[in-house]
């Protein structure tokens, strides 16, 4: 095999497909980064039987063929190269590689010992990518990272007509936001997929400036699988088994009892009187027609307590919640004002979970369907 690439377009394409490797795998040849070159032009594809990520460039080649090489040592060869165009040839086992007065020479890993790639070609739909990068990033960041309930370790995806939703839960917090689904004229009327949170930020950041993901569903083999596509490049995912909870039982309809108050400011504040807290220690929120106040007591040694404007409607209410956890749903609220709706529980005496939701201005609510909802204990059993 013999060809010649842009060293910037080859290093970004080694980029994409080794950025969803595991660190660490038990199967040395699933390190590894396939590279074939055809009449189509240069291919490289990554697997480890769970996620796939696959890209195709322009390139001269001279000699069409395959080779499987270390993905993190290519990629880091290929992000260091002088600027000048990269040849590539290989002899046997051994591959050369040159750029400028740079020059490498790899081992190459057994072809045929690579798992065939999966390709998806069931259900499919358009999404503005944009918009999903967006809402991936307001979303994911409420998903587990404990892997003891895999259920809850991912993001569900929901198709109903031309609407895609996206939802996460960590048990702590629910996030939920809605956008535009082109699903077709042959369009299947519901779909839904549970997909690895972490894989599907990667998602967000690789196609986040696309213009528009193709996302398609498939099922063969026993294997529920997912891909998006877009600008020559395929991420493919696994999907989570199991039943994702029913969250959504959880947002109400309508809150009559709610503040309004500007985000950033909130922001600074609870960061600021939460540096005496001890680690995962809540903070006492208090609203009246006055405002907010915000208390921590951290230890005998420091406390502090700060007074923030809030436009408050209904009853006064006293609640605790964990700051970084706060703050994570106001910064993915990405607007000027939040709104803050407090719902009842069947205990009178303790407030049900809050629900955060984006504010354009003091009277009017954000043109978003991203909803948060936060509870300082267990949402669901």
């Amino acid at each position: 095999m013999r060809f010649s690439v842009n060293r910037d377009v080859f290093s970004e394409a080694v980029s994409f497909a080794v950025k969803l490797l595991p660190q660490r795998t038990t199967l040395p040849i699933l390190s590894g980064v396939l590279v074939e070159s055809s009449a189509d032009g240069l291919t490289l594809s990554s697997f480890d039987y769970e996620v796939s990520a696959q890209t195709t460039i322009a390139a001269e080649i001279a000699e069409e063929g395959s080779i499987l090489v270390s993905g993190r040592l290519l990629a880091d060869i290929a992000s260091r190269l002088p600027n000048a165009p990269v040849e590539f040839s290989t002899e046997d086992n051994r591959i050369s590689v040159s750029c400028g007065s740079a020059n490498f020479t790899l081992l190459s890993m057994p072809v045929e010992e690579y798992p065939t790639i999966p390709q998806v070609s069931g259900e499919q739909g358009l999404v503005p990518a944009e918009e999903f990068a967006t809402a991936i990033a307001q979303v994911a960041l409420a998903a587990s990272r404990d892997d003891v309930t895999p259920v809850i370790t991912g993001v569900q995806l929901e198709v109903t007509g031309t609407k895609i939703s996206l939802v996460a839960t960590d048990r702590y917090r629910v996030a939920v936001r809605e956008i535009e689904w082109d699903g077709g004229d042959d369009a299947a009327p519901t779909l839904s997929a549970l997909v690895p949170a972490r894989t599907l930020q990667e998602v967000g950041k690789t196609f986040g400036h696309s213009g528009t993901i193709r996302v398609s569903f498939t099922s063969k083999d026993d294997r529920e699988i997912i891909a998006f596509s877009a600008d020559n490049k395929t991420v493919t995912s696994l999907l989570i088994k199991g039943s994702f909870p029913p969250v959504r039982r959880l947002f109400p309809e309508q809150v009559d009892n709610h503040a309004v108050i500007n985000t950033a400011e909130l922001i600074e504040s609870v960061r600021r009187v939460s540096l005496v807290l001890e680690r995962e220690a809540a903070l006492r929120f208090s609203f009246s027609i006055d405002g907010l106040t915000m208390e921590a007591i951290g230890s005998e040694h420091a406390q502090a307590s700060e007074a923030i404007d809030a436009l408050l409607t209904g009853e006064d209410i006293v609640l605790s919640l964990k700051p970084s956890f706060l703050i994570d749903g106001l910064n993915a609220v990405r607007s000027e004002f939040v709104r803050f709706s407090f719902t009842k529980s069947e205990n009178t005496n303790k407030p049900g979970p809050m629900l955060i939701t984006s504010q354009s201005s003091k009277d009017q609510p954000g043109a978003d369907s991203f909803k948060y909802l936060l509870q300082p204990n267990l949402l669901l059993r």
